[in-house]
């Protein structure tokens, strides 16, 4: 309910409603999941962008023109000298290439479901708009409910 309607009378309230506000309140914590997800694929797709630049001394994607190593860097950092040969730098940049598609991946299915999600989140949310001005709520009233208040009244739960 709007805080207007706070001061008046209850307003009933069809069991289909709080039924479909319960539906529609499981929509919302799944869709704060994708969220996080595709906020955490997004981290990954970040990170692994941040390895594809070159190093010290190395070049993923011109091996052959990686810049020499002085031997201060190699004791400051030790697997960089392993990458600098050519089998190490493919083998590396494979790696790269899949956490880079693992992150996409990760991101495009999180993605879809979102898209899948917004559609079955409108369908309800128009069933619910409907209960409600059924029982003589206003469109506004109807689309300002608390569906996580409204699910708690739901005799079925």
């Amino acid at each position: 309910m709007s805080s207007q309607d706070a001061g008046q009378t209850a307003r009933v309230v069809p069991a289909h409603a709080c039924t479909v506000a319960g539906r529609l309140a499981a929509l919302f914590d799944r869709d704060r999941r994708l969220a996080e997800r595709l906020a955490a694929a997004h981290r990954r797709l970040h990170a692994a962008n941040d390895r594809l630049g070159p190093g010290p001394g190395v070049d993923l994607l011109w091996p052959d023109r990686a810049a020499p190593v002085a031997d201060s860097a190699l004791a400051a950092a030790p697997e960089v000298h392993h990458t600098t040969n050519a089998a190490a730098v493919a083998v590396a940049s494979g790696q790269l290439h899949w956490e880079i598609q693992g992150a996409f991946w990760g991101y495009q299915q999180a993605s879809e479901q979102r898209r899948q999600l917004a559609f079955e989140v409108g369908e309800l949310a128009q069933q619910l708009t409907d209960a409600l001005t059924g029982a003589g709520w206003s469109v506004d009233d109807a689309h300002a409910v608390d569906v996580y208040q409204l699910a708690r009244q739901d005799p079925g739960r």
